[in-house]
C-alpha cells in the first residue's frame, strides 16, 4: 500500500498567556519577565534551551508592554532608531556571535534603548557567557545585564507541553497516551516537539489514529 502524502499544512501555535504553563521550573523566570518595570536599567536577558518557551514568553511580554519582537539576524534590515522608541525584544542574540556588522548593530540598538528609557528584552540559547560575542563593547553590555533562565521541564510541564503541541495540530489525544509517552520519551523541550511531529506524521502515513501501539513504534525508532 503506498504511503499517504503528507501536506505541509500550517500549525496554529497558541501564544496567549493562558497557553503558557507555569510550573516550578519556570515560575521564577515568568515572575521576573512580568515584573519588567522593576528590571535593573529596564533590561533583561531571558536564557534557556531551545524550545523552552522563550519566544512564547517574549510574545506575552510584548503584549503587556505594547512592544515589538524582532529577530537578531534581521538587525541590519531595520531602522534601529525607530524601533528603539518602544518596548523591544530582540530574539536569538546568540545567533549573531562573530558577525561584526550584526554585533555592531546590536550594540548601537542597546545604547539607543538605554538613551530612550524603554524596556529591552533579549533572548538566547544558553547563558550569555557561552554566546561567544566578539565585539568587546557589546559583550560588556550583555554581561552587565540581568539574566533569568527557563530551566529543563518537570513532569507537569512536559505533560502540558505535549497536550499543547497536539492541540496546536488540532489532535485530540487520549490522556493514557500522554502518560505512556511521559514514561518513555526524551525529557526535553526539543524532545517534545520532535516526538509530537513524528507521531503526527507517522499516523498520517499509516492512516491510523495515534495510539499506544503507534507511540511504541515511534519511540522504538529512536533506539
Amino acid at each position: 500500500m503506498p504511503e499517504q502524502l503528507i501536506f505541509d499544512l500550517p500549525i496554529k501555535t497558541a501564544f496567549g498567556r493562558e497557553d503558557f504553563f507555569v510550573t516550578s521550573t519556570n515560575a521564577t523566570a515568568v515572575k521576573i519577565v512580568e515584573n519588567w518595570p522593576n528590571w535593573p536599567l529596564l533590561k533583561l536577558i531571558l536564557a534557556g534551551p531551545s524550545g523552552a518557551g522563550k519566544s512564547h514568553l517574549a510574545y506575552i511580554w510584548s503584549e503587556m508592554t505594547a512592544g515589538i519582537v524582532i529577530d537578531a539576524k534581521s538587525l541590519m534590515d531595520i531602522d534601529l532608531r525607530s524601533i528603539s522608541e518602544v518596548a523591544l525584544c530582540v530574539e536569538g542574540l546568540h545567533q549573531i556571535a562573530g558577525n561584526e556588522e550584526l554585533e555592531a548593530h546590536a550594540f548601537h540598538l542597546h545604547n539607543l534603548t538605554q538613551e530612550n528609557g524603554v524596556p529591552f528584552l533579549i533572548t538566547g540559547i544558553g547563558v550569555p557567557a557561552t554566546w561567544g560575542l566578539t565585539l568587546p563593547d557589546l559583550a560588556s553590555r550583555i554581561n552587565g545585564t540581568a539574566v533569568t533562565e527557563l530551566r529543563a521541564p518537570d513532569d507537569m510541564l512536559l505533560n502540558a507541553l505535549l497536550i499543547k503541541q497536539f492541540n496546536d495540530r488540532q489532535i485530540a489525544i487520549d490522556p493514557k497516551i500522554i502518560g505512556y509517552l511521559l514514561q518513555r520519551m526524551e525529557r526535553s523541550f526539543t524532545g517534545v516537539s520532535r516526538l509530537v511531529t513524528e507521531l503526527d506524521e507517522t499516523a498520517l502515513k499509516l492512516k491510523k489514529p495515534i495510539s499506544i501501539k503507534l507511540a511504541r513504534i515511534v519511540l522504538d525508532s529512536y533506539i
